[in-house]
């Protein structure tokens, strides 16, 4: 397992991190590779789509299906 440095890392991004911390009862650490991990965690998606098969439905029928299925604001 590799170690990470981190520097000049904002102040406001350090609290909010320990108040992740805090609720889950974690280190800061941990909570640092935990978000670290979500965030890595997508550098795949562009292959898992382009993997997709194509259904070849229209953007327009789906933006509709799910207003239906919306309550009225």
């Amino acid at each position: 397992m590799k170690t990470l440095y981190l520097r000049n890392v904002p102040d406001e991004v350090v609290q909010n991190l320990e108040r992740l911390a805090a609720r889950a009862g974690i280190s800061v650490s941990a909570a640092a590779i935990r978000e670290l991990g979500t965030l890595a965690s997508r550098a795949n998606n562009p292959e898992i789509v382009a993997g997709l098969p194509n259904l070849e439905i229209d953007v327009s029928t789906l933006v509709e299906a799910l207003r239906a299925g919306r309550p009225d604001a």
